[in-house]
């Protein structure tokens, strides 16, 4: 990998283009498996319950929740496990892993099977994300590191396109088992590509494993979410099911980042956060991805439940999201190499407080050629921020705290993401709740015969304008957020960083792993 990072030092060779398919391939699986489930969410509400009494949308979201916390639980392994089994193995183990749960999930009898599987999906999937990133940072060098993380971006732009539109079709086409199944074949393609790729290692056991901390973090943050995604079932936080697992949650993990500065080889190496650009990098991926990736989950549910849309239609419709990514991802990675992400990022995040502005009037009429409008608006926000936030985070780290600082990344983007979907999800059943007709209305949408139950075409039309302000008050939250987002963004750098890569690239170094 040395060599691949030093030779040709402006230049992406094809070597480091190698390497970036095998990152590449193992990002898509996991980052399009989230954005294929989006758009399943309200099918599953009716599937495992019924149209007359669909499952909450709160309910069937830890779907995405559960999944998105067995990224979190098994980013922290991945070093530790590559050190012990080798890089080759644990890739491929990962990809195993990830096929085997999403045969798993085609084959769910009820959601609580189904949250489960998703949770082996997850395990697997997790080990992908991490180690590509080490591996991409390592094969760039400082100098190439905006253009190789534009490239890790392609699966952040392939899954907001490509996941709805293909989950869609799956579903209209055949059924919801297929969009787990699709897996499969893809998988057993990875592995093919991936033993014949990547070179052999040798596992070299090096640190011990963190597994007192790994006990506190991950039951820390599901129990935390557990609860908090119980309030709408509950109907109040004082609901035994609601405070005790939510207290016990934050109780684990506070207890976590108070013992994790006593190991050597902590879980997640807190100490890294005297590191100011990694600190704010960090505050500002935190705050962006609660407020982007809990609003985005929405947009799908209303095109189906509000409009009426079939599943495709509605991932069709998702999909300019993507498309306004795609055109700003390429330039911020280009601009991070010539300068400081501090005068990037915050015209992304105005960008995105655009968009999120515009769907805080969402109607049930609104015209979809706004509606699109603002969704390209916030795809061109995303483009200016997520890639330009990491490559600032991890420019000025050494070669050795790179690996750690690009766990500390992930593991917050996970964790965000999952709150992000907790909070958003809360937000909007309950919002649903408070209507006596927003939920007939959406479950007239598919049952014609429940219009004349719930008083008629009006009492419908009625019902689906309070559903449709439901979700507008649940975009409020997340505008909110993002312009808490901004204000962070502005403590990112504003005059060019020194990296600090190859400090440490003194003789003996040992290859960067993921800590």
């Amino acid at each position: 990998m040395a060599d691949v990072a030093t030779a040709n030092d402006d230049k992406i060779t094809p070597d480091i283009l190698k390497v970036a398919g095998v990152v590449v391939l193992g990002a898509i699986m996991s980052i399009l498996d989230i954005t294929v489930v989006n758009v399943a969410l309200p099918t599953f509400q009716t599937e495992f319950g019924s149209v007359d009494e669909p499952l909450s949308y709160a309910r069937v979201a830890w779907t995405v929740t559960a999944y998105t916390l067995a990224l979190a639980t098994v980013i922290p392994l991945t070093g530790w496990a590559a050190d012990r089994f080798g890089t080759k193995r644990l890739y491929m183990t990962a990809i195993a892993l990830f096929t085997a749960g999403s045969a798993l999930c085609a084959a769910a009898w009820n959601i609580e099977a189904l949250i489960g599987f998703r949770v082996l999906q997850g395990l697997g999937g997790g080990m992908l994300m991490p180690l590509g990133m080490t591996i991409m940072t390592k094969a760039a060098g400082p100098k190439r590191m905006g253009r190789l993380m534009a490239i890790l971006g392609v699966p952040m732009l392939l899954g907001p396109i490509g996941g709805p539109i293909l989950g869609g079709w799956l579903i209209d086409a055949a059924s919801w088992h297929w969009i787990f199944l699709i897996n499969v074949p893809i998988g057993i393609g990875a592995l093919i590509y991936a033993q014949l790729v990547l070179p052999a290692d040798s596992a070299q056991p090096s640190e011990s494993f963190d597994f007192i901390g790994m006990l506190m973090m991950s039951p820390g943050l599901a129990l935390f979410l557990y609860g908090v995604s119980s309030i709408p079932e509950a109907g109040t936080i004082t609901a035994n099911k609601v405070w005790i697992p939510a207290v016990v949650g934050i109780l684990l993990v506070i207890g976590f980042v108070i013992y994790s500065f006593k190991p050597q080889h902590p879980l997640l190496d807190l100490r890294l956060f005297k590191n100011r650009n990694l600190t704010v990098s960090i505050i500002t991926m935190f705050l962006f991805a609660v407020a982007f990736f809990g609003g985005l989950l929405l947009v799908p549910t209303y095109f189906q439940q509000i409009r009426g849309e079939s599943v495709l239609m509605a991932g069709l419709l998702v999909a300019p999201q993507g498309l306004g990514a795609m055109v700003t991802m390429p330039i911020a990675g280009a601009l991070s190499d010539k300068m400081p992400v501090g005068r990037i990022v915050p015209f992304g995040i105005v960008a995105i407080i655009i968009g999120m502005f515009g769907l805080t009037g969402i109607e049930s009429d609104t015209s979809y050629g706004v509606l699109i409008a603002w969704l390209f608006v916030l795809g061109l926000g995303m483009g200016l921020t997520m890639m330009p936030i990491m490559t600032s985070a991890l420019r000025t780290l050494t070669n050795h705290e790179v690996a750690r600082g690009s766990t500390l990344l992930n593991i917050t983007q996970q964790i965000a993401s999952s709150v992000g979907v907790a909070l958003m999800s809360v937000l909007l059943t309950n919002g649903l709740k408070d209507s006596q007709l927003a939920l007939p209305a959406i479950a007239a949408q598919q049952d014609p015969r429940i219009v004349q139950q719930i008083g008629g075409p009006e009492a419908v039309a009625k019902g689906l304008q309070e559903a449709a302000e439901a979700f507008a008050h649940t975009y409020w939250v997340a505008l909110a957020l993002c312009v808490v987002t901004l204000a962070a963004a502005f403590f990112l750098p504003r005059k060019r960083e020194v990296s600090h890569l190859n400090d440490d690239e003194t003789e003996g170094a040992p290859p960067v792993m993921m800590h």
